[in-house]
């Protein structure tokens, strides 16, 4: 038999669409009357997807002809269609809307498990069941797997090392969400890790906004079935809800997420709320065949419980999640303090401050949370992943300031925190040494913008008393504050401030300040071991040092860094500041099993710390320039303006710092007309330039250029522009003037008033006598 004598027209994916049967070179469309469900599994397996979910008639488009002529009538054994018995009768012709159209399941699986819904998941390839290794996969993408196998919501999955290395498929969740069939996302790689993955066997929940809301459906004999709100009360829910290990039940209401659809639940639930599952709760014996508009059961389960633990207050330590009844800390590889601030406002604290990584000797089970998959207010289990890890998470959140509806973490409408309630702050009782106190506190920088109603109107309670900052506390309410009482403020009088986000940048060790290893400061100096961003782009370092462009970029792996800064790319190509986008690592070692969950070819290799080794082309200190003339003394308020006499001789000097020996200067000249370059050795870090007489040619713009072989690269660095012109010398019988005899009426004049007060002292002692 050809494996080309079935195919799948207009589906969403190979598994899917209108069957056609080819025999004797020609392809037949197939009426559904000659087709069945036991027919349907020997395509669903001929084409290597797993077992029928739909048969139905023109579901993928009308019959086309030619029509097959007979009926299948298959076992459901048979490994190819056309191995199947057929009948006597012949058919030429099916009526509109009665071509077979099919949708099977994906070639997945679940072994090994209490049920077909939860083990670990398999991939059939090319007729071999393989394990499934699946590296960054959540519920999210679980979830899919689960409507494949006809199950329900995905409750669990998790990485598992079985410790024996061998052929695993691996499918990449990316792929899962972007549309093609699972079997088009799936390559045969190698690794030691399998998925297991655990689906509710009988109850989902439909069109909600996160895995823990929806519209409610129960499945009995290979049949889901809507529930129609009369037959269902808040015990039920309950026990929905615990099992779809989500938390309890926060909103029940029909037709929150769509209208019931047929067939509808026969029976009234009648669950104690304590039952794992809700076909194990006792029901009535009445019988529903319909349901009223609107009626259809809509469940909203909370998210799973989160805390930081460890701290010195709630608002900070070791970010924990619990779910299924289990709390275990949270990796986060790609957290900054974006998804942080999440975790922060579920928590009631204040801005988030900081986000790190944080190496352990010992590796345990973990939930791992993708950053783009962190929304607490729509259910965040759904970013859980079951793994085993070193590295964890820690946050600090502010305790009593936050600042709302800004354009970054830096910046927003303040409120303050005091006996678990928040409350605005009015701007007469706020100024700018309590802005810097607030900065400070949020671990910004200093204050740039504080002006009321920047950031939205002022709501109630309102702080009652005007705080008196020093400017040196380093929190907010560490501050003495008036014993004044305020109750209410002027509308547009809300305190609205805005600190700087600017991330400090150096290069340090190097030979000067524009050569080095890459450092950020964010509280602290650190190494920025994330050359994701500043790798490529290493001219934003140059640039922000005044160090002119890169000159090289080297990444320099070093074992067990201590302490460094992360900076993400994708998270400042989403519009972020560099200040929302860095994050901590803290590693005590190297972390060997943190990625080896991967598809890789070959034994893994230990991860390394990189770090950034800059040289900027401009590594020089600025040259100076200066000039003297042989008829006037220059001062420093000339040196970028200066008028000479013609004739006179001129000498202009180039001078650096000492940096590095050697190197030469070059004097330029530039005019509306014309350009020079007068060239000489450094000597002692300086070189003079010798005009003998200058003349109107001499007028124009002059500037040092110092150029020196140093760290291996051509080195140069250029002086600011020193502007000269040329005039004629004054008029000789006015400089007479002012040389001979303007001195004489001068003395002449000393020499009266010495006279005249001569006598006066004598008169005065004739006087006295």
């Amino acid at each position: 038999m050809s494996p080309d004598s079935v195919r799948l027209l207009n589906g969403s994916s190979l598994c899917s669409g209108r069957l056609q049967v080819k025999s004797n070179q020609k392809w037949s469309s197939v009426c559904e009357a000659d087709f069945d469900l036991q027919d349907a599994e020997v395509v669903c397996r001929e084409l290597a997807c797993g077992p029928p979910l739909v048969l139905q008639g023109g579901l993928y488009g009308e019959v086309e002809a030619p029509v097959w002529s007979k009926e299948f009538q298959c076992g459901g054994h048979e490994s190819a269609l056309l191995d199947c018995r057929s009948s006597g009768s012949a058919r030429s012709s099916c009526s509109p809307g009665k071509a077979v159209g099919l949708t099977c399941s994906e070639p997945v699986r679940l072994v090994r498990g209490a049920s077909r819904c939860s083990g670990t998941l398999e991939f059939n390839h090319q007729g071999n069941w393989r394990p499934v290794s699946g590296f960054g996969w959540s519920l999210k993408e679980s979830a899919i797997v689960c409507q494949h196998l006809g199950c329900g919501s995905a409750v669990f999955v998790g990485q598992r090392d079985d410790s024996l290395w061998g052929d695993r498929m691996s499918i990449n969740p990316d792929c899962v969400h972007s549309g093609p069939a699972l079997k088009d996302c799936a390559t045969l790689g190698y690794s030691s890790y399998n998925l297991d993955l655990k689906c509710s066997d009988s109850v989902r929940l439909l069109n909600g906004s996160s895995l823990c809301s929806g519209r409610l459906q129960v499945k009995s004999n290979q049949k889901w079935s809507s529930v129609c709100e009369a037959d269902f009360d808040l015990q039920d829910a309950e026990v929905v809800c615990r099992e779809l290990a989500c938390g309890p039940p926060l909103v029940l209401q029909g037709g929150l997420y769509g209208e019931v659809e047929a067939p509808v639940w026969s029976k009234e639930f009648q669950c104690g709320g304590h039952e794992s599952a809700l076909l194990d709760c006792r029901s009535s014996g009445s019988a529903r065949s319909s349901c009223s508009p609107g009626k259809a059961v809509g469940l909203t389960c909370s998210e799973s419980h989160v805390r930081l633990v460890g701290g010195a207050s709630q608002c900070t330590g070791t970010l924990e999640v619990k779910h299924l009844e289990e709390w275990r800390p949270v990796h986060g590889s790609d957290w900054t303090l974006k998804e942080a601030a999440a975790v922060c406002e579920h928590l009631d604290c204040g801005s988030a401050v900081y986000v790190g990584e944080r190496e352990e000797f010992s590796y345990r089970s973990v939930w791992e949370i993708k950053p783009d998959c962190v929304n607490f207010r729509s259910g965040q289990i759904e970013c859980a992943t079951s793994t085993l890890l070193s590295s964890i998470l820690d946050l600090t959140c502010s305790d009593s300031v936050r600042l709302l509806n800004g354009s970054s973490l830096c910046s927003g409408r303040l409120q303050v925190k005091s006996n678990q309630k928040w409350s605005s702050v009015c701007e007469a009782d706020f100024d700018l040494q309590d802005a810097e106190v607030v900065c400070r506190e949020l671990a910004c920088g200093p204050p740039l913008v504080l002006q009321g109603g920047l950031y939205g109107e002022v709501e109630a309670p309102v702080w009652s008393k005007e705080f008196q900052c020093g400017g040196h506390e380093s929190a907010l309410l560490d501050c003495r504050s008036s014993g004044s009482a305020r109750s209410s403020c002027s509308p547009g009088k809300a305190v609205g401030l805005t600190c700087s986000a600017r991330v400090d940048v150096r290069l340090e060790g190097g030979a000067s300040r524009c050569a080095g290893t890459l450092e950020v400061k964010v509280r602290e100096w650190r190494p920025l071991a994330d050359y994701d961003y500043f790798g490529e782009d290493g001219y934003l370092t140059c640039k922000h040092l005044n160090c002119g462009s890169p000159a090289s970029i080297v990444i320099r792996q070093k074992f067990s860094y201590s302490s460094v800064w992360k900076i993400k790319r994708h998270c400042i190509e989403s519009g972020s500041t560099l200040r929302e986008c860095v994050k901590s690592r803290i590693s005590g070692r190297s972390s060997p099993r943190s990625r080896r969950s991967q598809i890789i070819p070959r034994p893994h290799v230990l991860d390394f710390v990189y770090i950034l080794d800059v040289t900027c082309s401009e590594v020089l200190v600025q040259p100076n320039i200066s000039v003297s003339s042989s008829m006037d003394v220059v001062s420093e308020a000339q040196q970028h303006w200066l008028q000479l006499f013609r004739g006179s001789s001129f000498n202009i000097s180039c001078s650096i710092q000492p940096q590095y020996p050697g190197g030469f200067f070059q004097l330029t000249f530039t005019s509306s007309n014309t350009s020079y370059n007068y060239t000489q050795p450094a000597v002692n870090h300086s070189s003079h330039f010798l005009f003998p007489a200058a003349e109107p040619a001499h007028q124009g713009r002059y500037s040092c250029l110092y150029h020196v072989h140093a760290l291996s690269h051509s080195l140069y660095s250029e002086s600011h522009r020193l502007s000269v012109s040329v005039s004629d010398p004054p008029d000789p019988t006015g400089f007479i003037i002012r040389a001979v005899v303007l001195p004489l009426i001068l003395l002449l004049e000393n020499l009266v008033l010495y006279f005249y007060c001569k006598q006066g002292d004598k008169a005065g002692q004739t006087g006295e006598h």
